[in-house]
């Protein structure tokens, strides 16, 4: 049967794909992916910076735009970070991703290793489930000006250094004045960062198909500021007003310093990543393995 993907992008976490694996087995691990893909009917190219990285020879090696511009699908073999990374990229382009799993969570990159035959070969063929995730568009303003620019999958953090005492953060919604906080940092997530660094710092699990954000203050200093869900329809500006090198980080894959007076202005992206499922997936099936739910219940 023919595949329902006929141009394939392998993209693996090419520093470490597993705990302790070296090069060699990582690069033994996505050329038996290549293989099966080939054997389902897919034309395999790999990520340029996978291919170089992991030394890998004898396929076609494409960088990320141009995936996003000729490819029908992209794997992407690693954990949820290698998943952000590559998901924040991708998101405008449309090309639907699925998650092999060899991090240690996998909240987003579900499918194990040991059963990627099994899994894969129904959804090649057209059996699968399809999940949209949204995105946050981020920029920091100074003086009026946009001097860092991003989009994160899971959250933009506006936090203290380790060595800085508390950071004092005036939040507005839709040009509305919420409240200056004074804490730790502030996190915004979104429904899929819900379940990392937000759900830490006592946020609640959002869905993903709710179209919302939640704010979250990180150790508040008045314990009455509590986490608030908000639409993803408004705009969230976050001005710091007081405290020493503050910083925003979005997705903890990119860094912004910033200086009193800045302003994160957080909007809602037109784009969004399409994550691909085995058919039958369900998120709470998610939830209850990675959060351990149920344990203990006889």
């Amino acid at each position: 049967m023919k595949s329902k993907f006929p141009l394939v992008a392998l993209i693996g976490k090419y520093q470490t794909l597993a705990s302790g694996s070296s090069s060699a087995s990582s690069r033994s691990v996505l050329e038996d992916i290549a293989d099966f893909l080939h054997v389902q009917g897919c034309e395999v190219v790999f990520e340029q910076d996978t291919a170089h990285n992991m030394g890998i020879s004898g396929y076609r090696v494409l960088e990320v735009q141009s995936i996003g511009e000729q490819c029908s699908l992209g794997l992407v073999v690693g954990g949820d970070g290698t998943m952000l990374g590559i998901g924040r990229q991708l998101a405008r382009f449309g090309v639907p991703l699925i998650g092999i799993n060899q991090g240690r969570l996998g909240f987003i990159t579900d499918i194990p290793l040991g059963t990627f035959r099994a899994t894969l070969a129904p959804m090649l063929h057209g059996k699968f489930e399809e999940d949209h995730r949204s995105l946050i568009h981020a920029r920091v303003m100074r003086d009026g000006h946009c001097v860092y620019d991003a989009l994160a999958m899971n959250d933009v953090v506006v936090n203290r250094a380790a060595t800085s005492g508390m950071v004092e953060l005036r939040v507005e919604v839709d040009g509305h004045f919420v409240a200056n906080q004074r804490a730790d940092g502030l996190i915004i997530a979104t429904p899929t960062g819900s379940t990392a660094y937000s759900l830490s710092a006592g946020g609640p699990i959002l869905h993903p198909s709710i179209p919302g954000w939640v704010l979250v203050p990180i150790a508040p200093h008045t314990l009455s500021n509590r986490p608030i869900v908000l639409a993803n329809a408004t705009e969230i500006a976050i001005e710091v007003v007081a405290g020493r090198d503050a910083s925003a980080s979005f997705d903890t894959q990119s860094l912004a310093s910033l200086l009193h007076g800045d302003r994160i202005v957080v909007t809602h992206s037109e784009h969004h990543v399409r994550f691909l499922h085995p058919k039958g997936w369900s998120y709470f099936d998610t939830l209850r393995q990675k959060l351990h739910w149920n344990e203990g219940v006889a």
